[in-house]
């Protein structure tokens, strides 16, 4: 007579075949337990043994449940999910931000919906309201430059808003940026330190305040050294490697020529680099160099390497998640708070 097949092992669950997708039915069925007892394991609730909970759960993995996050959010009024609108379509300093904030995020267990608005207020409009369709908890907004932007609009009314690298022109936002005045100020006092007594600084169009604080920072430095600015040394152009070739060539086509640069972004400081080993001016030995930025792209491949301020994008976006989580638990952030940028140095500016 033929044995029977032994029966299946306590702690595992039977092979079901399944019409759609596993429900919660199922998996309180077979865990032999009431819905709700279900519910409350599934979502870490409710007066539940050890032992029953860990059994819920074995049965909720084993069959492939995934519960439906819409329900839960509808349920609980939150989504555990977060909104960003952006305008970096390069990505260049979202990118960054980004990453370090769903970093942060991850670790409570919630996500991130991602949308580029690419300077276009009618795609933001589009934008935020697909977002709030999704009852996201709370709206990040950042961009590729920390100008003031008008308020995201009355439709996100009672939604925590952040606004990260990007600046709202209102008093009651909270705006995460840089310290680019300080960041200037470490570049050229790092140059004051090595001995360089005449410092120039080649950036950006004015119309950015980021170009104007950073101007800010270069005289302040300047003067805390005890060191002249320079006429003609102060030279606002475009955010290019071809502006940072055509301003060195001013620079040292004058009676009187700088023996350090500091530029307002590393594409103008490789720039500049270029135009000195081209008159046969070496970097740092006649001209050390500072940029701005540090772009992995632009400040490895430089040659020499570049020395650079770091805007610290990381520790931004991560500060940005803990604000989030905070807003989200009730608290009322506002102001605008500027975070300290850090000195990277390369062969650029080595004594």
């Amino acid at each position: 007579m033929q044995e029977a097949d032994p029966p299946p092992p306590e702690d595992r669950v039977p092979s079901l075949a399944f019409g759609g997708a596993p429900t919660i039915r199922d998996v309180a069925r077979i865990a032999d337990v009431s819905i709700g007892t279900a519910s409350k394991a599934l979502n870490a609730g409710g007066r539940l043994s050890q032992e029953t909970r860990d059994k819920v759960l074995r049965v909720a993995r084993e069959i492939g449940y995934r519960p439906n996050d819409l329900a839960q959010s509808l349920h609980r009024a939150k989504s555990r999910t977060i909104g960003i609108i952006s305008n970096d379509s390069f990505g260049r300093f979202t990118f960054p931000i980004v990453e370090a904030l769903e970093e942060r995020l991850a670790e409570e267990g919630m996500a991130v919906f991602m949308c580029n608005a690419t300077d276009d207020p009618a795609r933001e409009r589009q934008h935020l309201d697909q977002l709030l369709g999704k009852r996201i908890d709370a709206l990040v907004v950042t961009a590729r430059r920390a100008d003031k932007r008008p308020p995201i609009g009355p439709r996100a009314h009672g939604l925590p808003v952040i606004y990260v690298f990007s600046r709202a022109d209102d008093p009651e936002a909270l705006s995460l940026l840089p310290d680019d005045e300080g960041g200037a100020m470490l570049a050229v006092a790092h140059l004051a330190s090595l001995g360089r007594k005449c410092i120039a600084h080649v950036t950006g169009p004015e119309h950015f305040e980021a170009v104007r604080l950073r101007r800010k920072g270069y005289r302040s430095a300047l003067a805390e050294a005890g060191l002249p600015e320079i006429e003609g040394f102060y030279l606002s152009g475009v955010w290019s490697e071809a502006w940072g070739r055509e301003a060195a060539a001013r620079l040292f086509s004058r009676s009187q020529t700088p023996d350090a640069i500091f530029c307002g972004n590393d594409q103008i400081a490789r720039g500049a680099s270029d135009t000195l080993r081209e008159i046969g001016l070496a970097v740092p030995a006649d001209v050390a160099i500072v940029g701005f930025d540090n772009w992995d792209v632009m400040v490895l491949a430089a040659r020499p390497q570049l020395t650079s301020i770091d805007m610290n994008l990381k520790a931004l976006g991560r500060e940005a998640g803990d604000s989030v989580l905070e807003m989200i638990a009730g608290r009322k952030l506002s102001g605008v708070r500027r975070r300290p940028c850090s000195l990277v140095v390369r062969a650029s500016s080595k004594p």
